[in-house]
């Protein structure tokens, strides 16, 4: 009986990965648990890498240092979340160094550190030899002491954004005493746009309300209030009605009071008849 052997062709041999594969494929899992841990924080991986490219070969244990470090500051997960999709390349920087100088320098409180940092999260980008320290000389030098409200003016031009805003209110006629109280009572003076906002104003005042510096000097909060949804709407209201009102009983007050004050100012008149 014959018997048929099929001859099976040579099976070639199964070689394992090399370590090169091994590494790509290690690599690409953890890049992508680093995108998948950004987006547990809502930072968009697309724009912080685009924003911060060395990002991509910074490992997940430095951005996990860098929330813990935050976190150990007050801030809550949203917070820092927030901050750190506001600003990409936080996420390879270290914070210390101008928190150190918001507690130490400053000095802020503790507790008020978050809010701080919320509202103006560019404290966290700036230098502090470069920006925050000299800053701090200037505000302190016209006698203001900053709190959590007040320390995102830290991340402002000394020469090109706050210099001329107190050179602008010295060339309305107050002098520098007074001008550094204005700033003290009022922060929010160095917020303001020169020519959007406190040059207008200023001509209102002047020349619709016939109003005098002294008043200014008094109430330097004037200029916080909307020219065209307050200041101008109660004046003619006020105008109307042959009425006059200091400028804090006039913009302090929410609308419903305004309206209540100057019904009975027009009660109080007519009774006098």
């Amino acid at each position: 009986m014959l018997t048929c052997r099929l001859q099976l062709p040579p099976q070639p041999l199964l070689k394992p990965p090399s370590i090169a594969q091994q590494t790509t494929k290690d690599g690409g899992l953890l890049f992508r648990q680093k995108l998948i841990y950004l987006q547990s924080l809502n930072i968009n991986p697309h724009k912080a890498l685009n924003l911060n490219p060395s990002l991509r070969s910074t490992p997940i244990s430095s951005i996990r240092s860098l929330e813990h470090s935050l976190s150990s500051f007050g801030l809550s997960r949203p917070s820092i979340g927030r901050i750190l999709d506001m600003y990409p390349i936080l996420l390879t920087s270290d914070p210390l160094p101008p928190i150190n100088f918001l507690l130490h320098e400053v000095p802020l409180p503790f507790p008020h550190l978050p809010l701080s940092l919320s509202r103006c999260p560019r404290l966290l980008l700036s230098s502090v030899t470069t920006q925050l320290r000299p800053t701090l000389c200037f505000l302190t030098s016209l006698g203001l002491v900053l709190n959590s409200h007040t320390t995102l003016l830290l991340v402002s031009n000394v020469e090109n954004t706050l210099k001329p805003k107190i050179n602008f209110l010295r060339s309305l006629g107050f002098d520098e005493p007074e001008v550094n109280r204005m700033v003290v009572r009022s922060p929010g003076l160095l917020t303001l746009s020169i020519e959007n906002n406190m040059r207008p104003k200023f001509k209102f005042f002047l020349e619709e309300m016939k109003g005098d510096l002294e008043e200014l000097n008094r109430f330097p909060q004037y200029f916080s209030f909307s020219l065209e949804k307050k200041i101008k709407p109660r004046q003619r209201a006020l105008v109307e009605h042959g009425f006059k009102l200091p400028l804090s009983k006039m913009l302090k007050v929410s609308d419903g009071e305004f309206n209540a004050r100057l019904i009975e100012m027009r009660l109080q008149r007519v009774q006098r008849r």
